[in-house]
């Protein structure tokens, strides 16, 4: 009886082995624990688009697996606007507490962090962290420029000195010049304060302050947050931190509820991006998403001048498809991004139709004024560095330099009529028949012919040249 295995036979094998995996998935999943536990989520540098979703992924999580409160560790310098509204309406809106705590000592929570702080239900510090500079920063278009009914900087000056009674500037004065700047700056200034007061007064903090904070760019350090009444709590550590909430009541969607007094025994679970954040965050960083864009753009172009080559169209696509994603979520310039386009299509039209550098050094121009154009922001850490722009415009301009050279040695060689070309040459004897000779050179097979006897493998130097047909001696 033959033992063989029929493919009907392991077809069905596979089957249940994959439906036994399955099963056994899903109950691991069934099991999964969901008793009561604190969790706890870390935000670390600037917010962008990775930060929003790997705290909404995590927050959902976390209430999917029971968590009686959360703790957000907090230490940034600001983010984008878009997404730190995005973080802020995901707390006003979660169904279990949160309480943002800037840890560790040394830590900050600037500009964006400061909202965010603001809209938890519960603010904390640890000791020797900061709060505050939420002034909105410069989003698109030259800053100072006046807009609508603005006035000229003498005309404040001199107003501001006619307001001056030896003793300092009255309250009406500080705040004429706190107002002073474009109509679009005081939009959004405007905006800022109406948002960051609005949270202020949902958890009974201090407004005036968080005001202060926009318009003037005020800090404070913990112990004086802890005394105006800008956050709840002044705490050493989570544990610290649990304890002094415990029993505090707290304002959500739903209304208001008590916090455990058993918080502080609840095990603290935490919870790290995935690999999806990770992915998220490595593509929406300004500089990896400049270089994608670059690699992205230059591969599409070789591949036009190269069909069939598919390397360099495929990676192209790949990495433009991810960087036109990573841009789509960052605030960019238009403009910006035509200007690196048009200037990496001048360089490589260098290479095919030189034109003595003006193509080669025009696209250097455009790109670089592209690359500092390219992100519309002034918040640290969202925009592509100012050594990537100067590395790649280096780079470019070695390419151009060499091609240059490469063209003025070809210009300086003397000139030779076609058929004349390979005198003087040497190939290498590949083949003898009775009726022709066949040599090697450079790669091709010429047909060739000789007074005397050759033998294959032998050299021999190419004395004339009558279209396709070499005349050869021994070499």
């Amino acid at each position: 009886m033959s033992n063989s295995i029929t493919p009907a036979v392991f077809l069905r094998g596979a089957l249940m082995l994959a439906l036994l995996f399955i099963v056994l998935m899903s109950k691991s999943a069934a099991q999964e624990d969901t008793s009561p536990h604190v969790a706890l989520l870390s935000i670390d540098g600037a917010i962008g688009p990775a930060t929003t979703d790997y705290f909404k992924r995590a927050t959902e999580e976390a209430g999917e697996r029971g968590a009686a409160l959360i703790i957000v560790h907090i230490d940034t310098p600001g983010g984008l606007d878009a997404a730190s509204r995005d973080i802020i309406q995901h707390i006003l809106a979660s169904p279990i507490p949160i309480a943002t705590f800037v840890y560790p000592s040394g830590a900050r929570a600037a500009s964006a962090g400061t909202y965010i702080l603001y809209a938890s239900q519960i603010a904390a510090m640890a000791p020797a962290t900061t709060l505050g500079a939420a002034t909105p920063v410069q989003i698109g278009g030259p800053p100072g420029t006046p807009g609508p009914g603005s006035k000229p900087q003498e005309s404040e000056e001199k107003e501001k000195k006619e307001k001056q009674d030896g003793e300092g500037e009255s309250e009406e004065g500080k705040k004429e010049e706190s107002l002073s700047g474009t109509a679009m700056e005081r939009k959004v200034v405007n905006d800022s304060i109406a948002f960051i007061r609005g949270l202020a007064q949902r958890h009974g903090r201090n407004a005036d302050w968080a005001e202060k904070a926009v318009r003037e760019a005020a800090t404070l350090t913990a112990a004086e947050a802890l005394e105006l009444n800008v956050v709840d709590i002044v705490a050493k550590n989570d544990q610290d931190l649990l304890k002094q909430i415990a029993g505090r009541k707290v304002s959500l969607d739903s209304g208001e509820i008590t916090i455990s007094a058993e918080i502080a025994q609840l095990p603290i679970k935490e919870y790290e991006p995935d690999w999806r954040n990770e992915l998220l965050a490595l593509i929406t960083n300004p500089q990896v998403a400049y270089i994608l864009l670059l690699i992205g753009i230059y591969g599409l172009i070789f591949e036009g001048y190269s069909p069939g080559a598919f390397v360099p169209g495929i990676v192209g696509v790949i990495c433009l498809l991810l960087a036109f994603y990573a841009l789509q979520v960052l605030p960019i310039n238009y403009v910006g991004l035509a200007l690196i386009i048009v200037g990496a299509l001048l360089i490589v039209a260098e290479v095919f139709m030189p034109s003595f550098g003006a193509l080669g050094i025009g696209g250097i121009i455009a790109l670089v004024i592209g690359s500092v154009m390219l992100i519309d922001t002034d918040v640290p850490g969202m925009q592509v560095s100012r050594k990537l722009i100067a590395a790649i415009a280096g780079v470019s301009g070695i390419f151009l330099l060499g091609l240059l050279l490469a063209v003025g040695r070809s210009l300086r060689k003397p000139r030779l009529a076609s058929d004349q070309a390979l005198v003087g040459r040497t190939a290498l004897v590949s083949n003898v028949h009775e009726s022709e000779v066949l040599v090697h050179l450079d790669g091709e097979i010429w047909r060739a012919h000789c007074e005397t006897p050759l033998e294959p493998g032998q050299r021999v130097r190419i004395v004339a040249q009558r279209g396709l047909l070499l005349y050869v001696e021994p070499g």
